[in-house]
């Protein structure tokens, strides 16, 4: 396969990703492996193209993928001809991976929804928006494409509720206050998030509901959605999620993962144009957890 540049200026492994459907990734794989020729001759990933530029590249083959439904227990909270609203528990991964192909949050709803949009492709039918593994709590689910593309756009506009409840380690200076700093993939560990100069807007918005000392109970709202985007900013103004082995410090409360609940989520219905908002409560280990800090 090949295209041509018709702006120039970008990085090779950039301008294949906007031109084609390859991934960055997937883009910068091919140029290392020599698959990627600029007017026949094989260039790295810094090359910055110019116009005229003819790039050929490799098609990947299409892996036939079928995830199976099964009937796994999920709480449905909502759902009608357009969007359903789920309460994803702790520990259940939202779609599936190289790691992860079964016990899915898809999988579940492959088998309890009828229907799921498709834009996402069979390894992400219907999900829109997605939250950690560990952390429980509403997730809104499209079930057809049209769904799909308009709560898809709400969420880049900023415009859909999102708030999560969290405990914290330490007790806050302030009940109130904004994180605004911007989240990348860690220059020092890959497989971790982090806040960097490049990296990309984040917006957290807190508010203190309860304080214990040691610990506070914090209302958030997201008002972007980068990866980890929480658990990030929260240990970077000093106050890790509790129970986050990954951001947070190894001496902490004991649970099933990090104590954070998506409990509220609001949206414009697709189809009515109607505002809807959703609450749900935290998980037993959760309640359970501030009972014994509240004593």
């Amino acid at each position: 396969m090949e295209v041509r540049v018709e702006i120039g200026g970008m990085r090779l492994d950039k301008a294949l990703a906007e031109l084609t459907d390859l991934s960055r990734s997937v883009a910068n794989e091919q140029i290392k492996a020599g698959q990627v020729l600029v007017n026949g001759q094989v260039k790295k990933a810094k090359y910055s193209v110019q116009v005229g530029d003819v790039i050929q590249y490799q098609e990947p083959e299409v892996e036939a993928l079928d995830y199976v439904a099964e009937n796994l227990p999920i709480e449905i909270v909502y759902q009608d001809a357009d969007v359903a609203v789920v309460n994803k528990p702790q520990g259940m991964v939202v779609h599936p991976s190289a790691g992860h192909t079964s016990g899915t949050l898809v999988n579940a709803l492959l088998y309890h929804v009828k229907d799921l949009s498709g834009i996402n492709g069979v390894m992400r039918p219907g999900i829109v928006h997605r939250i950690d593994k560990d952390t429980s709590g509403l997730l809104m689910v499209a079930k057809n494409d049209e769904a799909h593309v308009k709560l898809a756009e709400e969420l880049k506009a900023k415009k859909s509720l999102r708030k999560y409840i969290a405990i914290v380690h330490g007790n806050l200076p302030n009940d109130r206050g904004l994180i605004e700093a911007p989240i990348g993939r860690s220059e020092k560990d890959r497989k971790k998030q982090a806040v960097i100069a490049k990296g990309k807007e984040a917006i957290t918005r807190f508010q203190v509901l309860e304080r214990f000392g040691d610990y506070s109970l914090v209302e958030l709202s997201l008002e972007t959605g980068r990866t980890h985007q929480i658990r990030v900013h929260m240990a970077y103004i000093g106050h890790p999620v509790a129970g986050d082995e990954v951001y947070g410090p190894r001496k902490t409360l004991k649970g099933d993962g990090q104590f954070l609940h998506a409990q509220t989520l609001g949206f414009t219905h697709p189809r009515t144009g109607e505002l809807v908002e959703f609450t749900v409560e935290a998980p037993a280990i959760f309640q359970k957890t501030l009972e014994e800090l509240r004593k």
